[in-house]
């Protein structure tokens, strides 16, 4: 979209926090990578043990290629472990292998905040690639109807960034509250398997800042416009 002072102002600062986070994320994890759990165990064993523990031994745990790719996929109900954690016993593995665990248990349970993501996905996604290109055709033939359009679109998304953070934020307090209840981490490593998740955790705020302020600026450009 072109160029405007809203964008310097409002969502350049939001950009250069975004990179910080993702920066955070990636020096935390390498930091912890180097840690070795006490008990050995990798990411895919974690993993293994979690689901079989709470009663998802339907559930396949998988390698995927790649650095910090790790994701749960309800479709094919897999958990799908990257490189540095499917092999690896550090603390950091350990910590992000259970996360993803948390997120089948949210599937496996029902968890209202990702039964309502999972809901308004298929939105989100027209949203999301309509609603720029609405709003800049909406200024450009001065309709405002279609520019207001465009700005809903982007909305939902801001909403589906925002549900995402509660169901972060919960698998990551299951990640740790499994860990050392069954202690598979001692309470030294649990703090750095901590760390880890609260700096992949704050790379989804990042996110959602970002997407508030192209909002903000969406809305402050449609205003100026009837201006």
């Amino acid at each position: 979209m072109f160029f405007d002072y809203y964008y310097l102002i409002l969502v350049v600062p939001a950009l250069l926090f975004a990179l910080w986070a993702q920066a955070t994320v990636s020096g935390t994890f390498g930091k912890y990578s180097h840690v070795r759990s006490a008990s050995h165990l990798t990411g895919e064993q974690t993993a293994r043990r979690i689901l079989d523990a709470n009663g998802l031994q339907n559930i396949r745990v998988e390698h995927i290629r790649g650095n910090l790719t790790d994701h749960y996929d309800p479709s094919a109900e897999v958990v799908r472990l990257s490189d540095n954690v499917y092999f690896s016993d550090s603390v950091a593995a350990v910590g992000v292998a259970a996360h993803e665990c948390g997120h089948a248990v949210q599937h496996a349970t029902h968890y209202s905040p990702l039964v309502f993501r999972n809901a308004i996905i298929p939105v989100t996604n027209f949203g999301s690639k309509l609603a720029v290109p609405l709003f800049i055709l909406g200024l450009i033939f001065s309709l405002p109807m279609l520019s207001n359009l465009g700005i809903l679109l982007f909305a939902l998304v801001a909403v589906f960034q925002l549900v995402t953070l509660p169901v972060e934020f919960n698998a990551s307090s299951r990640a740790l509250a499994t860990l050392e209840n069954f202690d598979y981490l001692s309470p030294s490593e649990l703090r750095g398997s901590r760390r880890v998740l609260q700096a992949a955790a704050l790379t989804y705020v990042a996110a959602l800042l970002v997407t508030v302020m192209q909002l903000l600026r969406l809305v402050l450009l449609s205003r100026n416009r009837r201006d």
